[in-house]
């Protein structure tokens, strides 16, 4: 029997001020605002899924290149571009918490792992500080959905294709989309224009000025 159509998401890119509000909600309610705030910005960072972070291990952080393993569905693996300023997050957080080098970097102040349901936790809390959050079902996808969104807008959609992790090239996307593939160091120069940090990997001179923030999607929430 053929399959049902799948319904199109509801899902889309959130507004600057919109991701404003949601970071700032975050980093200033919850029993942990520290550890949701490092959440908020590795999703924004990396557009990754929300198991690809679960799954980070310290031993997956390559700090001279500012590089993480990001292991996701499907058994899929990549090396993903973060700022300086988010590995150095990320290492303090390893530090303070105990984080075993093969074991689950993300970790409770008591050093338990962090599991699904502190994503639960987190964007109810916020939705009860911000109804829209609630009322549109709010998760870390739709920070996915962001970046990979302006990564398309401003670097072109091979970037954003890479920059999403996506083993194959969706069947609508053409047949040349196929053949051009973004490289390592094309993504390191979006999430440097994204982050307003310079990044070990990225292109000399392809960082374009922008009208965001501090120059940057995520430089002013942090």
């Amino acid at each position: 029997m053929p399959k049902p159509h799948r319904l199109a998401s509801t899902r889309s890119a959130l507004a600057d001020d919109r991701l404003a509000e949601l970071t700032q909600a975050a980093s200033t309610s919850g029993d942990d605002p520290e550890l949701d705030s490092l959440i908020l910005r590795f999703h924004i960072e990396t557009a990754c899924r929300r198991g690809g972070l679960l799954a980070l291990r310290p031993k997956d952080l390559d700090v001279e290149q500012c590089l993480v393993l990001l292991r996701e569905k499907g058994e899929t693996f990549r090396w993903q571009p973060v700022s300086p300023t988010l590995m150095a997050f990320l290492q303090q957080h390893v530090q303070e918490r105990g984080s075993p080098a093969d074991g689950v970097l993300l970790r409770y102040r008591s050093g338990k792992p962090v599991g699904r349901r502190r994503y639960d936790y987190l964007f109810s809390r916020v939705g009860e500080l911000l109804p829209w959050v609630r009322v549109q079902m709010i998760s870390a996808h739709w920070l996915r959905h962001t970046t990979l969104t302006w990564v398309e807008r401003v670097y072109g959609y091979a970037v954003a294709l890479a920059y999403a992790g996506h083993a194959e090239t969706p069947n609508d996307a053409g047949t040349t989309a196929r053949y051009v593939k973004a490289t390592l160091e094309e993504i390191a120069t979006a999430l440097s224009g994204l982050s307003g940090e310079a990044h070990p990997l990225a292109l000399q001179g392809k960082v374009p000025v922008l009208n965001l923030p501090e120059g940057s999607l995520v430089g002013e929430y942090f």
